[in-house]
Parts: C-alpha cells; sequence; structure tokens
C-alpha cells in the first residue's frame, strides 16, 4: 500500500505532541536519552524521521524505546537501520533537527529532509518498534505511533523486547527471513539450535565447568526474556534470575553498569564463593561475568575478558579447519593494557583501538574476515564478512576434510548462528561465552586466569565547558588545551606500566579521566594527578580533586 506523505497531518499531530521548552535534543550513539517527561514530542517527532528513512532505504526501519543502563525515570529512543545496524550517521543531524525544529515549521523541515535525499514519498514504508520495562515506555510508545500513522505508514509493534531482540527482528525482516525468523520465540528457536548442536560436538571432559549461573537481571526486560530463552535449552543451563523485576527499581544498584563502577555485586545477589554471576544491564544489550574468589575478593570478567576468551577460541578452530581468514579484535581507550598485550603478544591477533562509541568499534569490525568488537563495560560481539561465512559453511560440508577439521568447521558454522551480528546481545553473548567455557572445561576462576588486568581508575572533573578538550589517537592523546597532553605524559612516566588519557563527556561538562599502573596505589595517585591537571589547564569548577585517602 503506498504511503500518503501529508504534511498537514504530519504537522497537525504536533497539536497533540507540542514542543514545550527549547530544550535542545542532540541524537548520538546511544540516540536520544533524557528525562522520560520531556520525550514525548521526541518520539513523535522520531516516528516521522524514521517513516523517511524506510521510505530512503526502500527497506523496514526500526525504531526501541529505551535509555538502557539510565534510571527508571529516564527513557530514550533510537532508529535502527535495515540489517540491524545502528542509523548511519548522517542521518542524526536530521534527526536532531526535526525534534529541535518549532512546531509550526515541521513539515518544511521534513520537506528538506526529502528533497536533500531525493525521496520518493510515494514509496511504501513499515517500522517495526519495541520497548523496555520502563513505566513510561507504554505511553512513548504511542507518541511513536501516531508519528508513524501521521506520515501514512505500517508499523509492527513487538511490544517488550530487549533492544538486540529488534535489532534481530529489523534484519530477518529485510532477509525474507534468511537471517532467521522474525518473531521472538524464531530468536529463541535460532539461539538454542546453534548453541545445543555445539554441545553435541564438544567432548565431555573432566574439569572445573559448572552450569549453574546467578543472574543479576537489572530488574530490566533481560530477565524476563532469559526466563523464555531457558525453556528451549534442555536444561543445558540453570540459572537463578535474581533482580527480576518482581521488586526494585530498574537500573537502582544493580546492573552492569552498577556492577562495572563500583567494582562489587550488585544488590540483590549474594554470591558465595567461586559462584559464577553475570550482570545485565537494563536493555541486555550488556553483560559481564564475576565472582568471589577463595579469599573473599570481588573478580570481574568485563568486556576485555570476553572479547580475548572468544577470539582465542574462533582462532583455534579457524586454524584447526585451515581456513585463511583475517582475524581482529577491536577495543577503545577503555581498555585496559593487560588485554591489549595478551591479545598481540600471547595470541598474535590484530588489535585496533577506535573512539568511544559502539558505531565506531561495528564499523572498524566489519574490517576483518572476522571482527570481534567489545567495550569494557561488555557491550560488544562477533562479525562475520560474508567471504568467511562462505568459507565456513562450505568448509563444514565438504566430506573431503578429516573428521577433525570437518568438526572444527561445523563448530565454527553453529558459532555463526549463535552471534547476534547486528549489536551486542547479552543473551546471544551468553550462550557463547558458556559454550567456549564448557569446551575448555573451565569455572570463570580458570578463565580469569589467563592474564592479570592491571588495575585502573576513573575519575570525573567537572568544567566550565567540555568542548575545550579536544582528543586525538582514538582519544587516547589530548590536543587542546596547550600543555595538558605534556603534562600528562611526564606525570605517565613516573609510574611502571602506566598509562592515562583523558576525553570530555558526550552529554556533560564533565572530563572524564582514566588511569592504569602496575598497582592500585600508583593508579590512583597517577589519576588524582590527571584529575588536577585537568582542573587546572581546562577551566575546572567547584572543588579541585582530592588526592587518595592517606596521601
Amino acid at each position: 500500500m503506498a504511503n500518503e506523505w501529508s504534511p498537514t497531518q504530519a504537522r497537525r499531530g504536533t497539536a497533540k505532541h507540542p514542543r514545550k521548552d527549547d530544550k535542545v535534543f542532540t541524537y548520538g550513539t546511544a540516540g536520544f536519552r533524557a528525562r522520560a517527561d520531556t520525550l514525548d514530542p521526541v518520539l513523535y517527532r522520531s516516528g516521522l524521521v524514521a517513516v523517511l528513512r524506510s521510505m530512503s532505504k526502500k527497506a523496514a526501519v526500526g525504531v526501541m524505546i529505551t535509555a538502557s543502563h539510565n534510571p527508571e525515570c529516564d527513557n530514550g529512543v533510537k532508529l535502527i537501520d535495515p540489517m540491524g545496524e545502528m542509523l548511519q550517521v548522517s542521518w542524526e543531524k536530521y534527526v536532531s533537527d526535526i525534534v529541535n525544529v518549532r512546531d509550526d515549521e515541521i513539515s518544511d523541515a521534513l520537506q528538506k529532509i526529502i528533497d536533500e535525499e531525493k525521496i520518493d514519498t510515494s514509496q511504501a514504508a513499515y517500522i517495526i518498534t519495541g520497548r523496555d520495562t520502563r513505566p513510561s515506555s507504554c505511553s512513548l510508545s504511542q507518541s511513536l505511533i501516531d508519528g508513524v500513522v501521521a506520515m501514512g505508514a505500517e508499523y509492527k509493534d513487538y511490544g517488550l523486547l530487549t533492544t538486540p531482540q529488534l535489532h534481530y527482528m529489523v534484519r530477518c525482516h529485510n532477509t525474507g527471513g534468511r537471517y532467521g525468523e522474525p518473531l521472538e520465540e524464531g530468536y529463541y528457536k535460532k539461539l538454542s539450535k546453534a548453541f545445543l548442536q555445539l554441545r553435541q560436538k564438544i567432548p565431555i571432559g573432566e574439569g572445573g565447568y559448572k552450569n549453574e549461573i546467578f543472574l543479576d537481571g537489572a530488574n530490566g526486560v533481560g530477565a524476563l526474556k532469559v526466563q523464555q530463552l531457558l525453556k528451549h535449552l534442555d536444561d543445558a543451563l540453570k540459572i537463578t534470575v535474581c533482580n527480576d523485576g518482581s521488586q526494585g527499581k530498574l537500573n537502582e544498584n544493580c546492573g552492569a553498569d552498577y556492577v562495572k563502577l563500583h567494582q562489587g555485586a550488585p544488590k540483590g545477589l549474594i554470591p558465595e564463593a567461586g559462584a559464577k554471576c553475570i550482570s545485565f544491564d537494563g536493555d541486555a544489550d550488556r553483560i559481564l561475568y564475576f565472582y568471589k574468589d577463595g579469599n573473599g575478593k570481588f573478580q570481574l570478567l568485563d568486556g576485555d575478558k570476553i572479547a580475548t576468551l572468544i577470539a582465542s577460541f574462533i582462532k583455534e578452530l579457524v586454524s584447526e579447519v585451515g581456513l585463511s581468514l583475517n582475524l581482529g579484535v577491536v577495543q577503545t581507550a577503555y581498555a585496559n593494557g593487560s588485554s591489549t598485550r595478551y591479545l598481540e603478544d600471547e595470541m598474535k591477533v590484530p588489535v585496533a583501538c577506535v573512539p568511544t562509541g559502539v558505531k565506531h568499534l561495528h564499523r572498524k569490525a566489519e574490517e576483518f574476515d572476522v571482527g570481534i568488537y567489545f567495550e569494557a563495560n561488555g557491550h560488544g560481539t562477533v562479525l562475520f564478512s560474508q567471504d568467511a561465512e562462505e568459507k565456513i559453511r562450505a568448509a563444514s560440508k565438504d566430506g573431503s576434510l578429516s573428521s577433525e577439521k570437518r568438526l572444527a568447521a561445523e563448530s565454527l558454522s553453529s558459532l555463526i548462528d549463535l552471534t547476534n551480528q547486528t549489536v551486542g546481545d547479552a543473551l546471544a553473548d551468553m550462550l557463547l561465552v558458556e559454550t567456549i567455557l564448557f569446551a575448555r572445561h573451565w569455572d570463570v576462576s580458570d578463565w580469569n586466569s589467563a592474564y592479570t588486568d592491571l588495575p585502573n581508575r576513573q575519575l570525573k572533573v567537572k568544567v566550565k565547558d567540555r568542548t575545550i578538550i579536544h582528543t586525538t589517537d582514538a582519544e587516547r592523546r589530548t590536543t587542546s588545551p596547550a600543555g595538558l597532553q605534556d603534562a600528562i605524559d611526564e606525570l605517565v612516566k613516573k609510574y611502571t606500566k602506566a598509562r592515562s588519557f583523558v576525553r570530555p563527556s558526550g552529554t556533560e561538562d564533565i572530563v572524564r579521566v582514566y588511569a592504569e599502573a602496575d598497582t592500585q596505589e600508583n593508579t590512583d595517585m597517577l589519576a588524582y594527578e590527571v584529575s588536577l591537571k585537568v582542573f587546572q589547564l581546562a577551566q575546572g569548577i567547584g572543588d579541585p580533586p582530592q588526592p587518595p585517602a592517606g596521601k
């Protein structure tokens, strides 16, 4: 059915969803995020732009309502491009422009996009939507749908989904089901089939692997969806879900962001020594592992640990098959230096460093035949090029290969299906990690012993204007203000195995400081000294940074 693009209809909708103030919204890597009570017009207008994007691409486009790891009082929205990837960067400005324009100018602003992109407005558009468990998500979903309908487009509302599930649905729809069945049940079936096939190929052996997991669900949608996934796993995993949303607020004192920031277990989950624990974030696109060792010390296995585990497993399988594939890992400056050295020096795997933000990691990972990317916060996945996938599938059916090579190829083929290649996916990543631990007969302490993280510290410095900080070299060095990088270099020289960098926040007038060194004491002192230099040279405001306790 052809769309009926009506500027009058789109403008008329602003009467129901008016801009109430002059607050400026900027679409970034995470889409729009703000207090939920400010987002009604943002969602309506995002629906308008989503339809134009769908017309432009001649394909379905997704819209997810979530604020991920933000507090429950916040919400947000992000658009998903046809292959399940993040919105093309050039369109981020269009969404921001439409969201910020005056109500009486919205028709002209939409027409400007149509003209610039040469969009055929008779082209049918289709929008696929989903939302998380926030109390505000239902009403904001209706605001979005009002925008879609105002543009004469059709839509499919999946209701409650994890963010990665919606990315999956969009790709499935636009590939005619070749990537998978565009249903929630289809998502579970695809992952569970690949997971169980892989387990069957792995010989049972002695070791410390345990299939018992304690999961911190962040009181979010992931806690609900993991229960559905378990129904398809034939008791291969035994998961106890804590912070399941039955009590407590979303992300409050729980979730992956809390665990990473506080370097401790979330409220609602008290692990026994050696128990394997997992934490999701609010929309289940991040995953962290953690446990308490025999001395009662908290041990975190973050995105860096997950990336090295996956890279080592895939490299071994590729080598066993004898395939010539370019495998690489993509990190940001926040990756622990020990992980980078382990990958490059021990595993001989190339590592690329890019600026912070999933869109940068995903784009760089696409340059490899097999690209593995993870942020330290636990968001990441594996990408297989079309050429790599074709080689792996062909090898898995090659009767001339030895039984060992054929088994390795079949395992790689199943691993492709186990991976959500559209975006980081806590559910899929959990199954992938558990497969590798099962294959290695490892418990979490075995995994953690592969290399030892350097102590690290992150601090924040309030500044008058964060835009004074300019960076280069994937945000690892500053070019402005003058003298700051030279000062950081001199401070780093004082310590062993040390490094430090600073970068401006994307949303607040603060500068983020990262430091690592050979001991926690040295790390804390380096972080303080760099923070003080930032305060002095970048127009810090408020109280200056204070030295570590006892110094």
